[in-house]
């Protein structure tokens, strides 16, 4: 996920992720709090290094910030005031990642923070590295888009609901994945070939 340079990686991208999937994995109704507190305890633990550091990047305070929103919810509100909450939880952690990813592409497409973290100073404002990252952007964006809208179909459909909330997600994921870890080198290389033809 960079230049034109060698050795492109896709950085700490995946640790990012890893407290949203275990909300999407642990949350039911019954279950959401916890899934809620251990998110939290995922998201401060995974990203103490750029705690420390003062540089958290925008889907790390994101997930620190609604996963205690959820704990405090937990906590301080009757249950009966969150069944909506209950409900609609994994759609809802899914929907505010597709929001928040959308909106860096306005700014700083999100895929790019961790970018360079593994790229050199002089490519960052290289216009393969912007591609790049817009397009990884897009992709994580419009996966969880799909996934907060299957979670949502999954909630008012009977007998598919783990089609919905686990199979598709999880091939989704998969799919992003491994076009994140293919697709910067592939463009890179292609952009070197017609920079050469010409």
């Amino acid at each position: 996920m960079a230049g034109t340079e060698p050795g492109r990686r896709t950085g700490n991208i995946f640790f990012a992720f890893a407290p949203w999937i275990i909300f999407d994995v642990v949350a039911s109704p019954s279950t959401w709090k916890y899934a809620a507190l251990a998110a939290l305890v995922a998201s401060v633990v995974l990203n103490l290094g750029d705690i420390r550091r003062g540089r958290l990047k925008i889907l790390e305070v994101t997930g620190i910030v609604f996963f205690a929103v959820l704990s405090v919810l937990a906590l301080a509100v009757d249950r009966h005031d969150l069944i909506w909450l209950e409900t609609y939880a994994q759609p809802l952690a899914n929907g505010v990642i597709a929001v928040v990813a959308l909106v860096s592409l306005a700014f700083d497409p999100f895929t790019a923070q961790y970018a360079r973290e593994t790229t050199p100073r002089e490519y960052w404002d290289s216009p393969v590295f912007r591609h790049i990252n817009v397009v990884l952007t897009a992709v994580w964006s419009a996966v969880f888009v799909v996934i907060a809208v299957l979670g949502v179909v999954a909630v008012h459909t009977e007998g598919s609901s783990d089609w919905l909330n686990w199979v598709i997600p999880v091939a989704l994921l998969v799919l992003a994945v491994r076009f994140t870890e293919r697709y910067p080198d592939q463009y890179a290389a292609r952009h070197a070939t017609e920079r050469a033809a010409v």
